[in-house]
């Protein structure tokens, strides 16, 4: 089996259960992890990678508490005429309002709400 094949078969199964945003994060996690660590270390780094990068994938998302607690708050939405993309750090004037035991914050762009780390990076667009 090459290594790209089994990075394919370690990922699947993980991307095929992804319902919850968390494990969507696990499966694209799991996913990276295995191609990279084909590349670098054959099938065995293929098959720690995608352990890895699960965990880190998972590890990175917002859980369900937070998103929650997004959608049910009011704040103005404020206009910004940049892009708001994932991985996107946001402008200092840009308000952003903590989330309750999180590390996570959230702001209303252009009618969107995105959640923000503490470096103000977007890590996710709440739909």
């Amino acid at each position: 089996m090459t290594a790209i094949a089994l990075a394919i078969a370690i990922a699947a199964p993980t991307a095929a259960f992804a319902g919850d945003r968390a494990a969507g994060g696990a499966a694209a996690g799991a996913a990276t992890g295995a191609a990279t660590g084909a590349v670098v270390g054959g099938p065995v780094g293929a098959a720690v990678g995608a352990g890895v990068g699960g965990v880190v994938g998972a590890a990175s998302t917002p859980d369900r508490r937070v998103r929650t607690y997004v959608t049910e708050q009011e704040r103005p939405s404020v206009v910004y005429s940049g892009d708001v993309t994932v991985g996107k750090r946001l402008p200092q004037d840009v308000e952003v309002y903590s989330v309750p035991d999180s590390d996570y914050s959230y702001t209303v762009v252009n009618k969107r709400r995105y959640i923000v780390n503490s470096d103000r990076e977007v890590v996710e667009v709440v739909e």
